[in-house]
């Protein structure tokens, strides 16, 4: 039987229309990932060496592309300075899909265990575990260290998991993945990038594009259904994380590795004309939509705008 609460639950629409049956869209989720999933370890070739004269990272996307210090760079330092900016966002990936995990099991600690939205969260968890991994290997094959965030963002991030309102866990996961989603888009079809590269990317691309259905579908959900202190809570919070995003995007540790001046890199970045257009193309289809849902308002867009994501 159908209860009262459910009825109206079915009902609830916000500016994007009316909200999607919670056990529908998981359903749905479960067969595209029996359909769509990968094995990494199986899938990729491993054991394949370097390719000499190709990329790690789309030169477009490195963040000193178009600099006055690039422009003095040998093609060599430039190549090897994208190797390590792959291997630094490899690192923050990691980063943000163990915190992914953790919000994503506190989500589903109250919830039913028999259901499709438990079960897809689950498969979900378990892809980001592959992802993890993957990332840890590509790494370790690009010949780069792994760079960690700074630790005190690493402990601030400590607090915002623990603090997070349910809506502010499914933001900042969308903040998460669908900035590193647009870059990999545009490097897994370049030929010029590493064939082992083009791999990890093209995997994560299409199973993070099930994860970005399931967060908008809860923010979405949240956003309705959630009391008018959470929903404030979550906009500062989330403006916030797109702060610490912004800053701990690329590790200035790069530039060192590369044989370049660190501080003159990190002025040169800050100063981009192409950079900043880089960071808000890859935000724009996120922040079009937070503001669509009614998360961009107030001291949390003022936040957004300081991040650099939203012009």
């Amino acid at each position: 039987m159908t209860t009262a609460t459910e009825r109206d639950l079915r009902l609830l629409r916000d500016a994007l229309g009316p909200l999607r049956d919670r056990e529908q869209v998981a359903q749905r989720l479960l067969e595209a990932s029996a359909r769509h999933s990968f094995d990494p370890d199986k899938d990729l070739d491993w054991d394949a060496p370097a390719e000499d004269g190709k990329w790690f990272w789309p030169p477009e996307l490195v963040s000193l592309y178009d600099t006055p210090l690039w422009r003095r760079m040998s093609e060599e330092q430039r190549m090897d300075l994208a190797r390590h900016e792959a291997a630094s966002l490899a690192s923050l990936g990691i980063w943000f899909e163990i915190i992914l995990m953790q919000l994503l099991v506190r989500h589903i600690y109250d919830k039913s265990v028999t259901s499709s939205h438990v079960r897809y969260a689950l498969t979900e968890i378990a892809d980001e575990c592959r992802h993890s991994m993957m990332f840890a290997r590509m790494i370790e094959k690009g010949g780069a260290p792994a760079y960690p965030v700074p630790r005190v963002y690493h402990n601030l991030a400590r607090v915002l998991k623990t603090v997070s309102t349910t809506p502010g866990s499914f933001a900042a996961t969308l903040l998460g993945e669908e900035i590193l989603d647009w870059m990999q888009r545009l490097t897994f079809p370049d030929e010029r990038i590493q064939t082992l590269v083009r791999g990890v990317t093209r995997i994560h691309v299409v199973e993070e594009a099930r994860h970005v259905r399931y967060a908008r579908e809860e923010l979405r959900r949240q956003m309705v259904t959630a009391p008018c202190w959470e929903r404030e809570f979550t906009r500062i919070s989330c403006g916030q994380a797109a702060r610490v995003f912004s800053v701990c995007f690329v590790n200035p540790q790069v530039y060192t590795a590369a044989g370049l001046d660190r501080r003159e890199a990190v002025a040169q970045v800050r100063d981009s004309g192409h950079r900043r257009e880089v960071m808000q193309s890859g935000a724009r289809r996120l922040t079009d939509f937070l503001d669509d849902i009614g998360v961009l308002r107030g001291p949390g867009r003022r936040l957004w705008k300081r991040s650099g994501l939203l012009a």
